[in-house]
């Protein structure tokens, strides 16, 4: 017997127990009655279906999810069987429980109910968007190797070029003077370029201490509001009992005002647009630490959303890799840089996109108290 089908039938047996147990897990479990309606479920449950747990048991499981959605059929598969069914990668958004919804199902019949079945999901977006996120570093690793050979082989012709300019702009007419003052302009632009492109290959260590992350975001609002997202709404969601981030405060500033200057520009000047910045405490999530047997938490949600035209379906996989960009003139460096931060402060930064709705999503470390990231120590891999 698989390990997974072990599991499904300790889900059930959980279930028949009640809800206040299977509250204590991070994963939706929810039981279906035999007449397909929903009897229980626990909060995991009610946060991933988006209805508290008095709507969920007035509704039948097919009102939550697409017509002929395989979770259906794996339902009855379980009835038929009278055992534990498993099905990986399943789709089973909707526009009630929201848009796409990549599920590893846990299905299990419940011994003392005949007809009755468990399901437990387990979202596979988490592990692959950290995939992608490793893929978007390994990006990132080429870009360091060529800033440092940009740095050598064009700044320095650039100060050459530039003083040229300035020379010449002494000595041409009038008419002439723009053009001198175009190869200035274009010059300073690509060093600057080229600088940013530096940053990537900055390998200092981090000067982290505990940072209040509401007093980033403050910040962050001020700079915005006096800037560019100056007559844009901007709402603040807090939780105001969050732990410190164990992190570099200037740099989580730069992040977030990255962040949020993107949602300005993405909104426009649309009268309705509106940034919404939250923070949340999301136990649960935990992560491998590569070449060591600790675990480490990430229970800390910092959120950046907007309501514009949302980024495109074939950019999203690679947003945060280099040179990637949704904008006419941008250098697609600034998410690359995000990610690159938030990588080396131990957390992951992810990006939920639709119409209308566009969540920039970090999950980071707290601080213990012994300058070092909540860890556990296991063997397991990324839950």
């Amino acid at each position: 017997m698989s390990e997974v089908t072990v599991e499904s039938g300790r889900i059930a047996m959980l279930a028949s127990d009640g809800p206040t147990i299977l509250d204590a897990l991070p994963h939706p479990v929810l039981l279906v009655a035999p007449d397909g309606v929903i009897e229980s479920a626990n909060m995991a449950a009610e946060i991933f279906m988006r209805s508290s747990a008095s709507v969920l048991r007035r509704h039948p499981i097919s009102d939550f999810v697409p017509f002929g959605s395989p979770l259906l059929t794996l339902i009855e598969q379980v009835r038929e069987r009278a055992a534990p069914v498993n099905e990986y990668k399943v789709d089973i958004g909707s526009p009630r429980i929201g848009a796409p919804k990549m599920v590893d199902i846990n299905a299990a019949p419940v011994s003392d109910r005949p007809g009755a079945v468990v399901l437990m999901f387990q979202e596979r977006t988490m592990a692959e968007k950290i995939d992608r996120q490793l893929t978007s570093r390994g990006a990132a690793r080429t870009v360091t190797g060529l800033a440092a050979m940009l740095a050598h082989e064009i700044k320095n012709p650039l100060s050459g070029i530039r003083g040229a300019a300035q020379l010449l702009e002494q000595s041409v007419v009038d008419d002439d003077r723009s053009l001198t003052r175009l190869i200035m302009d274009e010059t300073d632009r690509i060093v600057k370029l080229v600088d940013r492109m530096e940053v990537f290959s900055d390998e200092r260590p981090i000067e982290r201490e505990p940072v209040n992350i509401h007093v980033v975001l403050d910040r962050v609002k001020s700079l915005s509001d006096n800037g560019f997202a100056r007559n844009k709404r901007i709402v603040e969601i807090y939780d105001p009992s969050l732990p410190p981030v164990f992190a570099n405060k200037d740099q989580l500033i730069q992040v977030f005002l990255n962040l949020v200057k993107n949602a300005s520009e993405a909104i426009g000047d649309d009268p309705d647009g509106e940034i919404r910045i939250s923070t949340a405490f999301r136990p649960g999530v935990r992560l491998s630490v590569p070449g060591t047997e600790h675990r480490v938490s990430l229970p800390l949600e910092f959120c950046v959303q907007d309501n514009g035209p949302g980024v495109p379906d074939d950019l999203l996989p690679h947003l945060f890799e280099p040179f990637i960009t949704t904008k006419t003139n941008g250098s697609g460096l600034g998410l690359a840089l995000v990610a690159k931060i938030i990588g080396d402060h131990g957390g992951v930064i992810e990006c939920d996109s639709q119409r209308e709705r566009t969540i920039f999503r970090i999950l980071m470390p707290a601080y213990t108290g012994d300058a070092n990231p909540d860890t556990d120590t296991a063997s397991e891999g990324t839950e």
